[in-house]
């Protein structure tokens, strides 16, 4: 392929994605908007009308800012690309008084940050304008400012050697770097699952063993019933950040903990909090987090051999904004290849969004009929509703939309299985 027409198939890509994004969007927009003033029927009875309006004035102005944020996202890629972004940095610290290795760390940093610098705004928006309008947002700006800190000096800790590993095998290990690349990886992926519950997240919140009581000990019933095994049941303080609820999974082997964000822990009762954790539990039975570590392994073998091909190719650095007098440079550099790689491959990749949101939506159905076997259809019914209603969860997304995006079914589909699986259990 030519340069030129791999420029062309970018260009296309980029704008049939934004096209694509902008029309889910309106899409979005006028079916929730058309839906606002009626409780659909099969949550009249638990929804209020202003409850409801609040979702869908919640969905419309999310969706407002994402319409915003994804064009943003499309010129500053645009800027990083052909607009000769990449190509400027690539020379800026090439002059750095350090190794071709760390020249390429250098880069990968510099990407990294000043990517992060440009999100800010949309950050901080999202935090302080679109939650807080809603009444979701309870984190002060300076904690705000203390976990972007956080954050940012634990990636640099963790990112910088792995990088420099990964940019080191790129150029030492031959042409079948990208294997033992891919090594590098999953090991690291699997130790992360081991140390996050317990070096990574208290960094961020405060974890509490769930207190003693019949709470627990229906809890400990079911994990018996279900053979699993834990270290801990957390009750986490997500609400210090946010009034959102959530409950999950965290770990593997023996690290393994389960954790309830008490916003959640606080709104449900025993039978709703006893049938979402066995909701929960129905992926680990299921094997969904065993499927999506082998899907996820697979999927970065795939892109770690491409790149390994894209690095010998002068017209994916040239078509991506690399100046013809600079391709051979550039192609000596792995963390060149490496930038244009992860900068551009959200763009091809979007099209295949719609199947691994239905992959997802198949394993909620699966927890959903597992926990109905070893709780209550019923209370996880009321639980969901629940959360719809405390998370401004719109009850009637665009169906097209939703396919497109949406990891768990919408609220009507999930519902009716569920009161389907009531009569059948």
């Amino acid at each position: 392929m030519s340069s030129y027409w791999f420029t062309i198939v970018f260009l296309a890509a980029l704008f049939l994605a934004l096209i694509l994004r902008g029309w889910l969007s309106y899409r979005q927009s006028r079916h929730v908007a058309a839906h606002r003033d009626v409780v659909p029927t099969a949550f009249a009875e638990r929804i209020t009308l202003p409850a409801h309006q609040k979702a869908a004035d919640y969905t419309l102005a999310k969706q407002a800012f994402g319409r915003i944020d994804a064009s943003v996202d499309a010129v500053i890629l645009l800027a990083w690309t052909l607009g000769g972004g990449l190509a400027l940095l690539m020379t800026a610290t090439g002059w750095l008084p350090v190794g071709a290795l760390w020249q390429d760390v250098a880069l990968l940093v510099a990407v990294a940050l000043i990517g992060g610098i440009l999100g800010l705004p949309f950050s901080y928006y999202s935090t302080f304008g679109i939650e807080a309008r809603f009444g979701f947002n309870r984190t002060s700006r300076t904690l705000w400012l203390v976990d972007l800190v956080k954050s940012t000096l634990l990636s640099l800790l963790i990112g910088i050697p792995l990088i420099a590993l990964l940019l080191w095998l790129m150029r030492a290990a031959g042409t079948l770097w990208w294997l033992w690349a891919w090594f590098v990886f999953m090991g690291v992926q699997l130790l992360m699952l081991v140390i996050y519950p317990t070096l990574i997240a208290p960094l961020f919140n405060k974890f509490e063993p769930l207190p003693e009581g019949s709470t627990r000990t229906r809890i400990e019933a079911l994990l018996a019933r279900c053979g699993f095994t834990a270290s801990g049941l957390f009750v986490m303080d997500g609400s210090r950040r946010s009034g959102h609820g959530n409950a999950y999974f965290t770990g593997l082997g023996r690290a393994k903990r389960i954790v309830f964000f008490d916003t959640l822990f606080n709104r449900l009762n025993e039978d709703e909090i006893e049938a979402v954790l066995a909701h929960e539990l129905g992926h680990f039975r299921r094997h969904h987090i065993k499927k999506r570590i082998v899907f996820s392994a697979l999927l970065s073998l795939a892109f770690l051999a491409l790149l390994a091909w894209l690095l010998q190719q002068p017209w994916f650095f040239n078509g991506l904004g690399i100046p013809s007098d600079q391709v051979a440079t550039a192609m000596t550099r792995p963390g060149v290849a490496l930038s244009l790689f992860m900068l551009v491959l959200p763009v091809f990749m979007f099209l295949f969004t719609p199947l691994g949101a239905a992959y997802s939506r198949r394993h909620e159905f699966e927890a959903d009929a597992y926990a109905a076997t070893h709780a209550s259809a019923t209370a996880l019914e009321q639980a969901l509703v629940r959360l719809y209603e405390d998370n401004a969860a719109t009850l009637t997304p665009d169906p097209i939309h939703s396919a497109f995006y949406d990891s768990h079914p919408p609220a009507a589909l999930r519902i009716a299985h569920l009161r389907s699986l009531r009569n059948t259990v």
